[in-house]
């Protein structure tokens, strides 16, 4: 099994994520963006400096962010590396949950977008009503409102995602998510920084400059 050290940004300590959140942000960004062999080396990484359980979360929230090609090569490569089996049942699988999808959703989805909700749940419905509905019911509620993972760390890994991707638009979004996830402003320049050699200086610097006019300065 291949390891390989996780980039770290040389930040006041203060400003730097614990090592696991740290593993699970550049993961999530590299399975969005990266190369087979990049998520290969992360997932052999993350499978000795990650509780598992936090890893599959971010694997199946990547699907929301990256599609399920990439989300079902993480996948496969993650059962190989980990060794770990896939679970016999999942919540997710029952679609009797649908309900209360809808209802953990809509309440998910008004921590990360705060003042902003009502707005964007409008915006979302002119786009197409079935939008709308898949954003809350599946995203939202089904995906993250699991509870093996808490908001806060789902925000931060999506800010990588997005990064690496280059979707700004929803980076944008998210920058205001994981704060209002509770993550503190150091911890989201962190999330930036996580990913900063793969992203090039160019873009590092942009997304810093796009959360500073976040935070309003």
């Amino acid at each position: 099994m291949t390891h390989i050290e996780p980039h770290v940004a040389t930040l006041p300590a203060d400003d730097i994520l614990d090592h696991e959140t740290h593993t699970l942000v550049r993961l999530a960004g590299i399975i969005a963006a990266g190369s087979e062999a990049r998520v290969r080396e992360t997932l052999s990484y993350a499978a000795t400096a990650c509780r598992q359980e936090w890893v599959e979360e971010v694997i199946l929230q990547s699907y929301l962010f990256a599609g399920f090609p990439r989300a079902l090569n993480a996948a496969r490569e993650w059962r190989r590396v980990s060794g770990r089996p896939a679970p016999a049942t999942d919540a997710g699988e029952n679609f009797e949950n649908a309900a209360q999808w809808r209802q953990a959703g809509e309440a998910t989805c008004a921590t990360v977008y705060g003042p902003f909700y009502d707005r964007l749940r409008l915006n979302i419905r002119h786009l197409h009503p079935a939008l709308d509905a898949w954003m809350i019911v599946d995203g939202y509620g089904k995906v993250l409102s699991r509870p093996a993972l808490d908001l806060r760390r789902r925000e931060l890994c999506i800010v990588s995602a997005c990064a690496l991707a280059r979707q700004d638009r929803q980076l944008h979004s998210h920058l205001y998510g994981a704060l209002h996830a509770g993550a503190s402003p150091g911890e989201v320049r962190a999330a930036i920084d996580s990913v900063s050699d793969l992203l090039g200086a160019e873009d590092t610097r942009r997304y810093h400059q796009l959360f500073a006019r976040v935070l309003g300065r």
